[in-house]
């Protein structure tokens, strides 16, 4: 009969956690870029943060407001519109960060970053979603203005995401635009 002589069993090596690599440098504030190109662009992208945050508080209180026959579509419309308004104010703002910048610190920061939507004036339905509608437009045509600036300093991926931002922002306004001429 065979009986084995002692074996060794390799024991299993638990990894040493080791340090995290550390940037080497800090992230950058917009504007004080080595290369004014991409500061500038930077510049620009967190503008439109800045719009596309305003255009979510406008989409979430006109869905709260709006008063109207066609008000159940047009309320289910708009919850949808807030959500999609914060998805693309993440999306741009993590590419801003992904190129090591910083963006305002806080709302009013924010706020001052950007030129800004038209305000809705009026309760009337349809004076809410004309003034949204217009929003939506001048959304696209941000982003139309901020694809070849992106395709410029070699930023594909928000070249990329402006495209798809662009049809987000004309698709939405279309659907405005069709509830107000039956309106």
């Amino acid at each position: 009969m065979y009986t084995p002589g002692p074996q060794t069993v390799p024991v299993a090596q638990t990894p040493t956690p080791q340090a995290a690599p550390q940037p080497q440098e800090k992230p950058k504030a917009p504007g004080k870029s080595k290369n004014g190109d991409v500061g500038a662009f930077i510049q620009q992208c967190i503008s439109l943060c800045s719009y596309l945050k305003e255009l979510q508080t406008q989409a979430h209180l006109i869905h709260l407001n709006y008063e109207g026959a066609n008000f159940l579509g047009v309320h289910a419309f708009l919850g949808d519109q807030y959500e999609a308004h914060q998805t693309q104010f993440d999306t741009l703002a993590e590419f801003i960060r992904s190129m090591d910048y910083l963006l305002p610190m806080c709302a009013r920061g924010l706020a001052d970053a950007g030129p800004g939507i038209q305000h809705v004036t009026s309760y009337k339905g349809t004076d809410q979603l004309a003034t949204y509608y217009k929003n939506l437009e001048e959304l696209g045509m941000k982003t139309k203005k901020l694809e070849p600036i992106a395709a410029k300093v070699g930023a594909i991926d928000i070249q990329n995401y402006m495209a798809d931002l662009c049809g987000q922002a004309f698709k939405a306004a279309w659907f405005v635009k069709a509830t107000l001429r039956n309106g």
